[in-house]
């Protein structure tokens, strides 16, 4: 069986980072990344739909140590794909890559301090095992298998076609087609610019709005220190300047939600011109920031609705008909396609099976150490992203704080490090505040968050990065031990103690 020192597991950007954070800062190491897909990429490889890109700027959701450098801030999964290839080729990734891996069972023993993995190959159907002194788990948040799709009454007997994004297939006519996307989240937004390019019309219907930005597609303010400063310092310069911008925005909305609702607003009036019914379409029920603000580059989207291209309709639906959707208004709603974005499903770490010395573990039960590592599972970490935030700037973080521990752990010749929760009356409370209807059905998916430090996971960059700094290792939340040492004394350590 093929050991390794750290397995990274899965080859977007949470993995891409984290191998070449792990390289750098802890060289030596025998370390490899599985991926269960053909490609890295990870979202942006899975991701096929017309239109597909970021909500975040490339500033912030590049890497720190490799610069967005073109004035283009937001662009298509395509570009982030590639980029992402070309990080991995700069630094010679792909010879640690494992592709069509899909990790499904990770078991623990204490006595050797390792983990063991099975692993599935899809392509040939054969089961194969490796171990690891560390795993890291950088598989997103989401099911990559399916996205949630409601349960639509009379969707048999619709003659047109249904399909999620997720599910995207280039065999999806839209061309001159009436397209409904179901949906008011971040990817209908991008869907209905784009298939209104060609579609005869598309119809975004909606149960409830959400709050739509306009953002330059390019940087102004980037394309004009290009021509008087090197390309790598501008986009370092822009990546700190949208950092405090982000924290600025999240701040102003949280602590003064009425006054950041009105200037939204107000920017959407300006968009769509008085006449358009923007409290109907446009002005949700919750709080700026209580979901994330939905991005259109240019105001594409209020391009299409203002040119005729596209229309929103804010309503509920009651059934499908053959012909379209009947709405509870009484509405009918012609349609040759419709598009179900509604929404993803949560999954952990990629619904990997943990069992620690024979004993199965479910990791939603635990306690989120730092947000990267759990409560009572030694030896493993994961990423899981900002929601206020650039993905990027969080999994750069979690990389680290890896890269730091393992440094650590070898100084002092530790094997295993396990996050202990001193007291139950810290509490817990959901990892993730937020209202999205993705993280409420999954909530149950997802591990808790304590009451304080380091339990509590915050969701502010500037403060994370100064912690992070600092971290303590001797403050009574891990536990390190070295059952090789212990078993060569005559003595395997017990439960709870420290060697």
């Amino acid at each position: 069986m093929e050991h390794f020192d750290v397995l990274i597991v899965g080859a977007g950007i949470s993995g891409i980072g984290a191998a070449v954070h792990l390289k750098t800062l802890c060289p030596g190491r025998r370390w490899a990344i599985l991926e269960a897909r053909a490609e890295l990429g990870g979202t942006w490889d899975l991701f096929r739909y017309p239109g597909v890109r970021s909500d975040s700027d490339m500033y912030t959701l590049g890497f720190s140590f490799r610069p967005w450098t073109e004035p283009r801030a937001i662009v298509d999964g395509a570009s982030i794909q590639q980029y992402l290839k070309d990080t991995a080729r700069e630094h010679g990734l792909y010879e640690a890559l494992r592709f069509d891996h899909s990790v499904r069972r990770a078991s623990w023993s204490s006595a050797t301090a390792r983990w063991t993995l099975t692993i599935e190959r899809r392509t040939t159907g054969q089961t194969l095992q490796m171990s690891c002194g560390f795993l890291f788990m950088c598989t997103g948040y989401y099911d990559s298998a399916r996205g949630h799709c409601p349960a639509f009454a009379g969707v048999e007997q619709f003659r047109g076609r249904v399909i999620h994004p997720q599910q995207w297939a280039p065999d999806v006519e839209y061309a001159g087609q009436r397209v409904v996307v179901i949906g008011s989240g971040a990817t209908a937004v991008t869907l209905v610019p784009a298939l209104a390019k060609t579609a005869a019309h598309v119809t975004l219907l909606q149960r409830s709005p959400s709050y739509v930005l306009t953002v330059p597609a390019h940087d102004a303010w980037v394309s004009a220190l290009r021509s008087v400063l090197r390309p790598e310092l501008v986009a370092r310069l822009a990546r700190w300047r949208n950092i405090l911008l982000g924290v600025y925005v999240f701040q102003l909305c949280r602590r003064w939600p009425g006054l950041a609702r009105k200037l939204l607003l107000r920017r959407t009036r300006r968009e769509l011109g008085p006449d358009y019914d923007v409290e109907s379409h446009f002005s949700p029920r919750y709080a700026p920031w209580d979901q994330r603000l939905c991005i259109a580059p240019d105001g594409d989207l209020f391009q299409v609705l203002r040119s005729g291209q596209a229309s929103v309709v804010t309503d509920q639906i009651v059934t499908f008909t053959e012909t379209g959707l009947s709405l509870q208004s009484g509405r009918q709603l012609a349609a040759d396609l419709v598009v179900t974005a509604t929404g993803l499903e949560l999954q952990l770490m990629g619904n990997l099976e943990i069992s620690v010395d024979g004993c199965r573990v479910d990791a939603a039960k635990s306690l989120s150490y730092r947000g990267v590592m759990f409560s009572g599972i030694p030896n493993l970490a994961t990423c899981f992203g900002y929601t206020n935030a650039s993905w990027t700037l969080r999994s750069e973080l979690s990389a680290r704080f890896v890269c730091r521990l393992l440094e650590y752990m070898a100084r002092h010749g530790y094997q295993q490090c396990r996050p202990r929760q001193a007291r139950e009356s810290d509490g817990s409370l959901p990892l993730v505040d937020f209202s999205s209807g993705y993280v409420q059905r999954g909530l149950q998916r997802l591990p808790r968050q304590g009451t304080r430090a380091p339990w509590r996971v915050r969701q502010n960059y500037l403060w994370d990065r100064l912690d992070s700094s600092w971290t303590r290792w001797s403050d009574g939340s891990l536990e390190f031990s070295s059952p090789v040492a212990a078993a060569s004394s005559g003595h395997a350590p017990r439960e709870g103690q420290l060697v």
